[in-house]
């Protein structure tokens, strides 16, 4: 199921709470266009990125890292993170647990 994501972020969900209404985890499959990025976040959830194509950028309190194709990088709830991509775009598996609700990411820009 193709739900909205930030900017022109294609999101394809196979599980989770928008797609089957699964609580637990959601699975979801991401495209990312050049120059894409989003507000930063203090989700409620764990989230495994493992990035098929091109690089994300993970921005943390503690600096950023930068995730390529064939690595992926685990972030935990109530951390504050924030994901962009280079030139290249990137297209990325994303596994939270529990499942991504936009509420439940807590975006810089969107009263909680």
């Amino acid at each position: 199921m193709r739900v909205t994501g930030v900017g022109d972020k294609l999101i394809q969900e196979f599980a989770g709470a928008a797609s089957t209404g699964h609580g637990e985890v959601s699975v979801a499959r991401m495209t990312a266009p050049p120059g894409w990025d989003e507000p930063g976040q203090r989700p409620e959830f764990d989230e495994v990125t493992y990035v098929l194509a091109g690089e994300i950028v993970v921005e943390h309190e503690g600096g950023s890292t930068s995730v390529t194709a064939g690595e992926a990088v685990l972030t935990r709830a109530g951390e504050w993170v924030r994901y962009s991509v280079g030139d290249s775009g990137a297209d990325y598996i994303a596994v939270c647990a529990p499942a991504f609700t936009a509420t439940g990411a807590h975006r810089d820009d969107v009263e909680s």
